[in-house]
């Protein structure tokens, strides 16, 4: 069982949350390719299925759990399943996450924010919770995805902002508890990439995409597979000195 600078993962097992589409598929994806064994887990079944085909298509191991990040209930059994399947767990990639409806800070319903925050940042803290006893077997790394929110203020934000920016506190206080262990925990922080959730985002109209492209100086929005390919590298011996950073992704958005 190997894994190198160049990130050949052969015989590792890696864990996606938020697998059915978007950034968690194509970073499951991105870990089959480098010879891992993949377990996605995602709340939609379809999406989910469908990105376990896409591996399977490429000749990979995989399997496909039904999970919501928000159920310790739920967040255990899939991990057990990974375990019971594969025997180990070497990396995990903490990607489910929902955007919030657009409101003025005190126009956010307490429910909403409710939502946003069990989502985006307990269900990272469930993950991380039950990921690194078995991650301190052998060790290995965690990465979670923050966002461009979780390093500049949004306007029409403050739940989604919020959470993001306390998922980086979360990233660098974990950092420092495992350091020492073996497992090394640092953060994505994607600007405006072009998913199902961007497309929600904008409305799915030209006009939104345009709107949205004008914000960021490289003239486009990203591609899930450009973080994909940090997150594998965050995983690799490549990175063996990084520890509890925040990388930002943004095509120059957040630095205007």
């Amino acid at each position: 069982m190997t894994t190198n600078e160049n990130g050949n993962y052969t015989g590792k097992v890696a864990f996606v949350t938020g697998a059915a589409n978007g950034i968690g598929r194509a970073t499951a994806l991105a870990f089959a390719r480098k010879g891992a064994h993949v377990v996605v887990a995602d709340i939609s079944e379809q999406g989910n299925q469908e990105t376990a085909r896409m591996i399977e298509d490429l000749g990979g191991r995989v399997i496909a759990v039904k999970c919501d990040v928000t159920r310790a209930s739920d967040v255990k059994a899939a991990l057990s399943k990974t375990i019971e399947t594969f025997g180990r767990l070497d990396f995990a990639f903490n990607n489910a996450g929902v955007e919030q409806k657009n409101a003025a800070t005190a126009e956010i319903e307490e429910e909403e924010w409710d939502r946003i925050v069990n989502i985006n940042l307990r269900g990272v803290f469930l993950c991380m919770k039950y990921e690194i006893p078995l991650l301190l077997k052998q060790g290995g790394a965690i990465v979670n995805t923050s966002s461009g929110a979780g390093v500049i203020g949004i306007k029409g934000g403050a739940a989604y902002t919020a959470a993001k920016h306390g998922l980086i506190g979360l990233t660098k206080s974990a950092a420092l508890d495992y350091a020492s262990q073996n497992i090394r925990i640092n953060a994505v922080c994607p600007g405006y990439i072009d998913t199902p959730m961007m497309g929600r985002f904008t409305g799915g109209t030209d006009e939104g995409r345009a709107k949205v492209i004008a914000e960021e100086p490289i003239g486009r929005m990203g591609k899930p597979e450009e973080i994909a390919a940090a997150v594998v590298w965050l995983c690799s011996d490549a990175a063996a000195f990084v520890v509890g950073h925040a990388m930002v992704i943004d095509g120059g958005q957040t630095v205007q």
